[in-house]
């Protein structure tokens, strides 16, 4: 046979002896061979669903690449790196993004943060952790999804809504919450997020629980609310673990009260430092802590408890109703908010524990190397796991809780 000049004499055939042969060699190439095959099919067979999405192991080479991603494959790692800058230095250096040139820098771009942050993390949240973004004080022998629940259910009680009334919710990730509190309530809810995946994904889901005529997802910034919705156009509005993401509580309010009709009641849990139980902003573990859980959260900054409830005030609310809901949270009878991302190896929660975490890190860090997954993947995945460690500590010395509940009424 020849080629442009070459000559190239190929065996008849070809023999090998079997000491010849690793067989592990021939088992681990044909592995590698069969793996883009089996991720194809896998990715294939991905179907969006209410019920099962990323609920396996399999599914998880869909995380960042599905037919719902908005983000391209090829912007996953760009979007990363776009998103660390502007926590430049977190984990390097106690206290430089604690700096006032840091934080108006992410205020400033809060927009890009906050969205850049939901386009990576969402997959990651739903698989490891389910629909609902948040946490929840738990007793002792209660499961994490029933925590889950009694939180959200929580809220309808507090606001008083049911059947027949217009509720907002403030930041509704890919809607988990409301999708139960309209269940609960039987209420009609409008669910805001500034991510265009989340609303994708959320809208599908609720179609798929038969709740599309009475709730739906749409896409906008929570500071602008005053431009999305009429005046006085709900009953009632909530949040959940949301506005902690706002770089100036006090538009977020303001447009909240825009939106409820007077004498609504708007209630919710915010992230918050808490000065009273011992955080000291001049002590490095502290400052250590804090800085950790906003480069993992896609914070501007945290705020403490009188932070928040000042910036309702001043926004056109009387608050009627304040307290940290995990004040109890290292009770005999309650089992810490945290233990989630800390313990419990039952097969349920297993990928949201350490142990858990650190398979789906090396899993992912495979699926990146052999290029199925977006390069960019681990990093984000590192981002998560770090995050949980700072948000662990943080509930262990009791200096931050993601619970400050606040029940707060229209004048």
């Amino acid at each position: 046979m020849s080629f442009k000049g070459f000559n190239l004499t190929l065996p008849t055939s070809i023999s090998f002896k079997k000491e010849d042969v690793d067989p592990r060699l021939v088992y681990t190439a044909g592995a590698v061979m069969l793996m883009p095959l089996t991720v194809k099919f896998l990715r294939a067979c991905f179907k969006r669903d209410v019920h099962s999405s990323f609920s396996s192991y399999a599914n998880s080479v869909s995380m960042l690449n599905n037919e719902d991603s908005v983000l391209e494959r090829d912007g996953v790692n760009a979007s990363i790196d776009g998103y660390e800058k502007l926590f430049d230095g977190a984990r390097k250096e106690n206290g430089t993004i604690t700096t006032d040139e840091s934080i108006k820098t992410r205020e400033k771009e809060y927009q890009t943060m906050v969205n850049s942050f939901y386009n990576l993390v969402t997959d990651f949240y739903e698989y490891g952790w389910g629909q609902s973004f948040h946490f929840a004080p738990r007793y002792v022998g209660e499961t994490f999804m029933e925590s889950i629940k009694r939180c959200e259910y929580f809220l309808v009680a507090s606001a008083g809504f049911g059947k027949g009334d217009k509720v907002l919710d403030v930041g509704c990730g890919v809607g988990g919450p409301l999708r139960n509190i309209a269940q609960h309530s039987k209420a009609s809810i409008t669910g805001v997020t500034i991510n265009e995946y989340q609303v994708k994904v959320g809208n599908k889901y609720n179609a798929q629980k038969g709740l599309a005529d009475t709730c739906k997802l749409v896409q906008g910034d929570f500071q602008k609310l005053k431009e999305i919705f009429e005046p006085e156009s709900f009953d009632a509005a909530y949040a959940i673990e949301a506005t902690c993401h706002s770089p100036d509580r006090v538009k977020t309010f303001s447009g909240v009260a825009h939106c409820l009709k007077k004498g609504g009641i708007f209630v919710g849990y915010e992230w918050v430092v808490l000065p009273e139980r011992g955080y000291d902003g001049n002590n490095k573990d502290h400052v250590r802590v804090k800085e950790g859980i906003e480069v993992g959260n896609g914070l501007p900054t945290l705020a403490t408890a009188a932070e928040v409830i000042k910036s309702l005030e001043d926004s056109g609310f009387e608050v009627i109703e304040s307290y940290d809901a995990n004040a109890n949270v290292h009770s005999e009878f309650e089992v810490p908010w945290y233990q989630t991302l800390k313990g419990s190896y039952d097969l349920s929660g297993f990928r949201m524990t350490h142990i858990g975490r650190i398979c789906t890190h090396i899993m992912v860090t495979t699926l990146e190397f052999l290029r199925i997954a977006p390069k960019g993947t681990v990093k984000v995945s590192a981002l998560l796991n770090a995050t949980a460690l700072d948000l662990v500590e943080g509930g262990e010395q009791e200096i931050f809780t993601p619970s400050f509940f606040f029940k707060a009424v229209k004048k």
